[in-house]
């Protein structure tokens, strides 16, 4: 049985990961109105990785006794001047989730949680990848400035990323 205070922190945590995929959603939405495929596809492919991370968190809740709870999903940002604006916000949502999942880390040491400690060491992992990926790109654009051969030739490689697909929930055919 999961602890009362981890549930709760969980489940703002599983919350929080469905807020990340919205910010994702509409962040994909901007790229396609301005016509960068790529930019698109790569947010996409955020989108549904964030919808994972909640999903992750989910059935770990349930596997543990625990009660998903959900809450209110912020409304995110639709507007943006620039692909580098989107992709250095990404960037510092990125850096903010870590905190979040560092904090759920600090939390699951002072319960002496092992196995939720265990849980969380994959996303202290992912964490790294989600910021050492945003960081990258954010990189580019700034090095690509107002080049839109550049921009176009970015969007070609990060429509090349393969989409992800949504995370099967444990005992059931993806069918």
């Amino acid at each position: 049985m999961i602890d009362e205070e981890m549930e709760e922190a969980l489940n703002e945590q599983i919350n929080a990961e469905f807020y990340s995929a919205y910010i994702y959603l509409s962040m994909a939405s901007e790229f396609a109105s301005r016509s960068l495929d790529g930019f698109e596809t790569w947010m996409h492919s955020q989108f549904i990785e964030e919808i994972n991370h909640g999903m992750r968190l989910y059935q770990y809740v349930n596997s543990r006794g625990g009660r998903v709870e959900l809450g209110d999903i912020e409304e995110p940002k639709v507007k943006w001047d620039s692909p580098l604006e989107m992709f250095k916000e990404a960037y510092e949502h990125e850096q903010y989730v870590t905190g979040r999942i560092n904090d759920l880390a600090d939390l699951a040491e002072k319960k002496n949680d092992r196995a939720t400690l265990q849980m969380l060491q994959w996303f202290i992992d992912e964490q790294v990848e989600e910021e050492e990926s945003a960081e990258e790109i954010v990189d580019k654009l700034e090095m690509i400035g107002d080049d839109y051969r550049g921009l176009m030739m970015l969007d070609k490689e990060l429509g090349e990323r393969p989409l992800k697909t949504v995370f099967p929930i444990e005992g059931k055919n993806d069918e």
